[in-house]
């Protein structure tokens, strides 16, 4: 039943978007422009629904993402690297095609990084992994804050368009390989789906019951690693909007199957960035991006779970 009512809400809200405000005689310039941001807004909200869930459940804490460990950190820290390297005229900040390849590149090599200093004790606490999360976080802020800092102010204009999360300015360049890159991650953690279910159990049970832990936690952090590079490199980095759709998923179903957890938190990630955007420049006329509210909303609630989690 959710199912069917999120995706009566996300067709609503896509016909917002597409033809409202519009006039007879502008349609098909404007929906020429709408069509692809809407397109970017639900494969950034599909990546980050999915990987969001798919990471609580290897990581075992509801607490955690893929953003709030870092890892959108790094794709700032990459940007900001070839532009002080090579400036923002370079092939590889200019043309959208090899910039995206290159973050995704060093993304999944992040990733693989951050999985073996997590994982490679077997009692790796939740303390352990926020830890390991904070101080990459940290660091590559840090390395982005100090060349920022020293770079042409003409080529940190150009940087700075990478760096905030806006539907207005959707990297439409890179939609179709990123369309592409997605259909291909179907099937290939299609069949895995299942194992989550039971991965959810930890990693003793998981074991015991005959899943191949490690070859899965594996697979997952690069899946995690190339969904997550696709959403920040069509719409910029949004760090809170994972935890807020996993942990409403979680409470709508009070289920252990990944099938409809999965399928649920895309749905209503895709739901709150299309309304959000619907309300945010359709309806209340505004000019500040939704994902500015959609952070504040979601660091709230963070710091409410981290406050909740202190007091069991």
């Amino acid at each position: 039943m959710p199912i069917i009512v999120l995706s009566l809400m996300i067709l609503a809200s896509s016909l917002l978007f597409l033809f409202m405000g519009i006039n007879k005689g502008s349609m098909d310039y404007a929906l020429s422009k709408r069509i692809p941001r809407l397109i970017a807004i639900i494969l950034t909200g599909g990546c980050i629904g999915f990987s969001t869930i798919i990471f609580q459940t290897i990581t075992d804490n509801r607490i955690l993402t893929p953003n709030v460990m870092g890892i959108d950190s790094l794709y700032v820290a990459i940007q900001t690297m070839l532009i002080f390297a090579f400036g923002s005229s370079s092939a590889f900040v200019s043309n959208k095609k090899i910039n995206f390849l290159i973050c995704l590149v060093f993304m999944i090599l992040g990733t693989s990084l951050l999985y073996k200093l997590i994982f490679k004790k077997d009692n790796a606490n939740i303390i352990f992994v926020l830890l390991i999360g904070m101080i990459c976080g940290t660091f590559f802020r840090s390395l982005s804050s100090f060349m920022q800092m020293v770079i042409d102010p003409n080529e940190y204009l150009v940087l700075q368009n990478k760096l905030f999360a806006s539907f207005n300015n959707v990297n439409v360049d890179i939609l179709f390989l990123s369309i592409i890159l997605v259909l291909l991650m179907i099937p290939f953690v299609w069949d895995d789906i299942k194992y989550y279910d039971v991965m959810s159990l930890g990693k003793d049970q998981a074991i015991n019951l005959g899943v191949d832990y490690d070859k899965i936690m594996k697979k997952s952090f690069v899946v995690i690693a190339i969904l997550i590079a696709i959403s920040t490199s069509l719409v910029g980095p949004l760090t809170f909007l994972g935890i807020l759709v996993a942990n409403i998923t979680r409470e709508m179903m009070k289920t252990y199957k990944h099938s409809y957890l999965v399928t649920v938190s895309i749905l209503v990630s895709i739901f709150t960035l299309v309304f959000g955007q619907v309300l945010m420049e359709r309806i209340l006329h505004l000019s500040t991006p939704v994902s500015v509210v959609i952070n504040m909303i979601g660091g709230i609630y963070f710091m409410y779970l981290l406050y909740k989690e202190s007091r069991i």
